[in-house]
């Protein structure tokens, strides 16, 4: 983490947002329910910062916005973050460790109290 930030690849991301939101697009056409459960709430009851992510990136993809904010805000920036880098292509991509680190406090308390657990 050189000067405090956090370095990405933008190839890797690009690739990696692409599958995220193709996934995204065609999951709801497969039968049953094929999500998975957080290890960290089957154990122990307690959501982790990333908990309800898959259904906020699904729910993003096919413009259901509101439930997209109720099960993880941060997963319509995730949507945003991966659409800029498809098309922007930027060459570089920093991410500051103090916007990394409160974005994840904040996406834990918010999981906290959507469980009630505070």
């Amino acid at each position: 983490m050189p000067g405090g930030a956090i370095v990405f690849d933008p190839r890797e991301l690009r690739a990696t947002g692409a599958a995220m939101l193709a996934v995204a697009a065609v999951l709801p056409l497969l039968p049953g329910d094929p999500g998975v459960p957080c290890p960290l709430r089957t154990l122990t009851g307690v959501p982790c910062p990333l908990c309800g992510m898959t259904t906020s990136v699904v729910d993003t993809v096919h413009f259901h916005l509101g439930e997209a904010i109720a099960a993880n805000p941060m997963g319509m920036v995730a949507v945003l973050l991966a659409l800029v880098l498809l098309v922007a292509r930027p060459s570089s991509f920093r991410l500051p460790s103090l916007v990394a680190y409160t974005a994840l406090a904040g996406m834990w308390a918010f999981e906290l109290h959507r469980f009630a657990v505070i």
